[in-house]
């Protein structure tokens, strides 16, 4: 950690010009709400370039992802960007959740196919009446509501569905045609993977940034589970680095910590300049590595959770 530490104090990353961005899911209970409000009160004085608030197939979802955007325009000065998908809706529908964004102020759209409502794995059938792929939600918004910046998602790995490469680049340039101006990856933890894939998204022709997904491991079992599902290599000596610490959530949490802020430092090295974290709406572990980054708020902020 100390290698860390004194290459963030010799490249001056809070001055560098990096940027980074959060994302939330919306609470479903009054203590998950209370969790993810000290989270984004912990977070925003790092002043991120916009915080993300996820959206699934279901009304009641909706509603809490809507209800959280609009708070966070409300009472902070963040910048709020919306997913939404196609999963479970007609296009009707999408178009009236794209206007309720832009009425409440909303300028920032990530665009998502969305996971079949089974469950990753499960076979993805696009609603009769509504859009079929990312690449017909982004044209939507764009030709609908042209002031809406949109973000669409990229796989580092490949998406599960994807059968080869082309297939993959194909699909990403067909949303950057449709107006997509940001992708973001899936998490991934071998930064070559990551690198490979710009020279790939490069000799496609394709120029939009694409911005490195990282997620701290708050519990390596359900993320190594979830990695997975979703096609993201988890490398041996990446697990070792969790060993043996399934019943140590202190040592876990400094280890992930490290872990995390070695593989940021390595990618700021590798000329990255952009980061999107996936919170899961816990602060401390995201606050670290900014810090490790160079970040400093405005005024001292106090930790607001214990050790998990």
């Amino acid at each position: 950690m100390g290698n860390v530490i004194d290459r963030a104090s010799r490249s001056g990353a809070g001055s560098s010009g990096l940027r980074v961005s959060y994302e939330f899911f919306p609470p479903k209970t009054e203590a998950m709400e209370e969790t993810l409000w000290k989270s984004i009160e912990r977070l925003a004085p790092l002043s991120p370039d916009f915080v993300s608030v996820t959206y699934g197939a279901g009304g009641s979802t909706r509603e809490r992802t809507h209800a959280t955007v609009s708070r966070i325009l409300s009472e902070t000065a963040l910048k709020p960007a919306a997913h939404l998908t196609c999963v479970g809706a007609t296009r009707a529908e999408v178009d009236a959740v794209v206007d309720e964004y832009a009425e409440a102020g909303v300028r920032h759209i990530v665009a998502l196919r969305g996971d079949p409502v089974e469950g990753i794995g499960s076979v993805y059938r696009p609603h009769p009446e509504g859009y079929s792929h990312a690449a017909d939600l982004v044209e939507a918004i764009r030709r609908r509501r042209p002031e809406i910046e949109v973000s669409v998602s990229a796989y580092v790995e490949r998406h599960p569905e994807s059968a080869d490469w082309q297939t993959e680049l194909d699909n990403l340039k067909r949303k950057v045609d449709a107006g997509a101006s940001r992708a973001i990856t899936q998490f991934f933890f071998d930064n070559d993977l990551y690198m490979a894939f710009l020279d790939r998204v490069a000799a496609a022709g394709i120029s939009i940034p694409i911005v490195p997904g990282i997620v701290p491991v708050l519990n390596f079992t359900q993320t190594a589970k979830f990695a997975q599902k979703a096609g993201a290599t988890v490398p041996a000596w990446f697990a070792a680095r969790f060993e043996g610490l399934e019943d140590d959530a202190a040592t876990r949490q400094l280890v992930a910590a490290a872990v995390c802020a070695e593989q940021v430092f390595d990618l700021v090295d590798r000329g990255v300049g952009d980061f999107h974290f996936y919170t899961m709406n816990r602060a401390d572990l995201v606050y670290a590595v900014c810090h490790l980054l160079g970040m400093r708020p405005e005024k001292p902020v106090q930790s607001t959770e214990a050790a998990a």
